[in-house]
């Protein structure tokens, strides 16, 4: 049983389990969306680049707030801060309903509500993953962060799949996805609402502005562990994701079937679902620097070979090998920025981590979607799987405090969130997430690291 994917979370946390429910059933409405859009830019223009510009038009916003939006995260009440964001989007999946419903097919239109969009997320998201350290001690936040994990494959699996289907049905079509979406928000609401109240400690005054977006930007460039993190997941994903060259290359091999383009995704789903249902092993792993190194090497091998496969089934099987790659290295890059980021600082590092996650990924669709464009997008997935696994090695050379990092375990009981009066407390967690390794933070010349470095561009 230690083989299977930890539970223990679900089952000793009411608040942790709600929150994870109401997520799931939520990310999946909202997976409708990202297929609907996606596919409805491709049929207007019968361009990949045109796609890959959907990744444009989520990254700005997704830079520009979420790095102002860190400090936000700090100061504010987070479960208030996470509902207006939840209902903020929920209006922007109707307001996508709408247009499917009246048209005329108009893709500024489609560019400017999915910016809306990115931006409410980039404080809602991170402002969700910060809760887990107060929801969890410390011995269970590694199977926290899979379960979070877990929840992204589900979403993959059946937001794609059951979109497909969605779009093929003669009454429902691409305005079903972006309704089913609106509706499931509500799960979230759920959730969310049903958490106590919380807000940020301060150990010291704090700065406003850009001075406290500058602060969190120092840290992670002084602490080589953060910054490894970032460029190695960056790396992966700005090279080796090839999501825009997806219809193009459904449509040269497998007849511009929708059902078949839904597998796509989906098959990376089951991949990282199998990787996620059996991480049990992965709360052994001593070396999590070492660990996102060779995971995002698969990662990229496994989108070379769906780059020159033939057939159907090796086409989805590359795919699930990159999926089962990619949960291994979001979860120990969500382990490592949990447990490295001091608790005043952790809204910012998270928000980091969540445009290093997210913008990091629409990045690297324009980036396949460009070269797709300029060659064939044969050409423009190879070449991106095998610099994605170059990449990992350079990372690993040029950063060997990154690739010798060794996760602690000690637990001191400091909270990075404190319960508001009448609330319940939170428990503890780890030291490290609390005090930092100044041995670390001596490595961080060593390791090729400036003062500085912005690496969060994911």
């Amino acid at each position: 049983m230690e083989l299977l994917a930890d539970l223990t979370p679900l089952r000793a946390s009411p608040d942790f389990r709600r929150l994870w429910i109401g997520t799931t059933l939520s990310t999946t409405g909202s997976a409708l969306t990202s297929f609907a859009v996606t596919l409805q830019v491709y049929d207007i223009t019968r361009s990949p680049l045109a796609v890959g510009l959907i990744g444009l038009a989520i990254m700005v916003p997704l830079l520009v707030v979420g790095l102002v939006g860190g400090p936000l995260i700090d100061t504010v009440g987070k479960r208030t801060l996470i509902l207006a964001c939840t209902c903020g989007n929920m209006a922007v999946s109707a307001a996508l309903t709408v247009q499917a419903l009246l048209g005329p097919d108009v893709v500024w239109q489609l560019y400017v509500l999915v910016a809306v969009q990115s931006a409410i997320a980039a404080i809602g998201a991170p402002a969700r993953r910060a809760l887990t350290p107060a929801l969890l001690p410390a011995d269970q936040l590694t199977a926290g962060l899979a379960l979070q994990r877990l929840t992204f494959q589900i979403t993959l699996i059946a937001g794609p799949a059951l979109a497909g289907v969605i779009v093929a049905a003669p009454h429902l079509g691409l305005r079903g996805c972006y309704a089913i979406d609106t509706a499931s928000f509500a799960a979230s609401v759920y959730g969310v609402g049903r958490l106590p109240a919380m807000r940020a400690v301060r150990s010291s005054p704090e700065r406003a502005g850009l001075a406290a977006v500058a602060a969190g930007l120092s840290f992670i460039g002084r602490t080589p562990v953060l910054a490894g993190a970032f460029l190695t997941d960056l790396t992966g994903v700005f090279f080796g994701l090839p999501t825009s060259l997806f219809p193009a290359i459904n449509a040269a091999r497998f007849g511009d079937d929708p059902r078949t383009l839904g597998l796509f995704t989906a098959a990376i789903g089951v991949g990282g679902l199998v990787s996620a249902l059996l991480s049990g092993p992965l709360r052994a792993v001593a070396r999590p620097g070492l660990a996102m190194l060779v995971s995002v090497s698969v990662w990229g091998a496994g989108f070379a070979v769906f780059a020159v496969a033939a057939s159907l089934w090796l086409t989805l099987l590359a795919l699930a090998v990159a999926g089962a790659a990619d949960t291994v290295t979001v979860v120990f890059r969500g382990l490592i920025v949990q447990t490295v980021t001091p608790g005043e600082l952790r809204g910012r590092v998270t928000a980091a981590d969540y445009i290093v996650g997210a913008g990091g990924g629409q990045l690297g669709s324009l980036e396949a979607g460009a070269v797709g464009s300029l060659t064939t997008p044969v050409i423009s997935a190879l070449s991106g799987g095998l610099l994605a696994m170059a990449g990992a090695v350079v990372i690993g050379a040029a950063l060997p405090a990154f690739r010798r990092y060794r996760q602690p375990s000690a637990v001191v009981p400091a909270p990075a969130v404190v319960p508001a009066p009448g609330a319940v407390p939170a428990p503890a967690v780890p030291a490290s997430a609390v005090v930092q390794d100044e041995g670390l933070l001596a490595d961080a010349d060593d390791a090729g690291v400036e003062p500085g470095h912005d690496d969060v561009a994911r």
